[in-house]
């Protein structure tokens, strides 16, 4: 029977690389999506065709119990979740002083307390087995911050602490939990600012360049393997030197 994982948002874009990635480390893979059931099945039928298993769930992550219905299936389908990845994530910038609290509630909302949500979820069944791994994603902003993304920046450094908070908590139990920080990544989000502004962007990236969504993947598949086994508490930056 294979290991199972539940990946957030992963209907295109880090989430999507992140599914594939590990289905083909042979994990059935719980595909959760908010709305594109298209882009979900189309995820799940691209897992099938290279022989592994994977399964579309749909749930607004930020609603407690779309959550505990979204385990549930899983569960049913797939068996318990061994490895969290909390990949759902949105924007809406603004400068603070033209921010409004709706903005604020989406974005802290859907980045960050559907990672609560979730992973409390997810650790009731890891607590029983004394074993399992939350992967959360965070953000480059979240270490450094970004002008018209408080917003964003806050929900990814809240990330970051509950991150350590948690890893404190439930490493007694063989449970490890991480964050991984991407930077600029290629995704149908970065496309959309256009050549121009992803040229700036890239020189100041030491590295030069965007990353690729595979490139998160990646960090993801090592946290979750046996051997990223001692690591716990952690925040990876896959940002190609963006940071620095």
């Amino acid at each position: 029977m294979s290991s199972v994982a539940l990946v957030t948002g992963a209907s295109r874009g880090i989430g999507r690389a992140i599914a594939l990635r590990l289905a083909a480390e042979g994990f059935a893979v719980g595909v959760n999506y908010a709305s594109s059931s298209e882009k979900a099945d189309a995820v799940v039928a691209e897992i099938v065709a290279s022989g592994g298993n994977a399964f579309a769930v749909q749930a607004d992550v930020a609603d407690a119990d779309a959550v505990t219905a979204m385990f549930a299936s899983v569960v049913d389908a797939l068996g318990p979740v061994e490895v969290l990845v909390n990949n759902a994530g949105i924007t809406d910038d603004g400068l603070l002083l033209r921010m409004s609290a709706e903005q604020w509630d989406s974005v802290v909302n859907t980045n960050l307390r559907s990672v609560f949500l979730c992973t409390k979820a997810a650790l009731r069944s890891m607590l029983r087995a004394r074993t399992g791994r939350v992967i959360n994603i965070s953000s480059v902003s979240g270490i450094s911050g970004n002008p018209g993304q408080g917003n964003y920046a806050a929900s990814k450094a809240g990330i970051v602490g509950f991150t350590k908070s948690i890893a404190k908590e439930v490493g007694s139990r063989g449970i490890t939990v991480n964050a991984i920080a991407p930077g600029f990544i290629q995704t149908d989000m970065t496309e959309a600012l256009g050549g121009e502004v992803i040229e700036a962007a890239s020189e100041h990236i030491a590295l030069g360049r965007l990353g690729l969504p595979e490139e998160v993947a990646s960090a993801v598949s090592y946290l979750a393997s046996e051997g990223a086994s001692y690591i716990t508490g952690q925040t990876i930056v896959v940002d190609g030197g963006l940071a620095l």
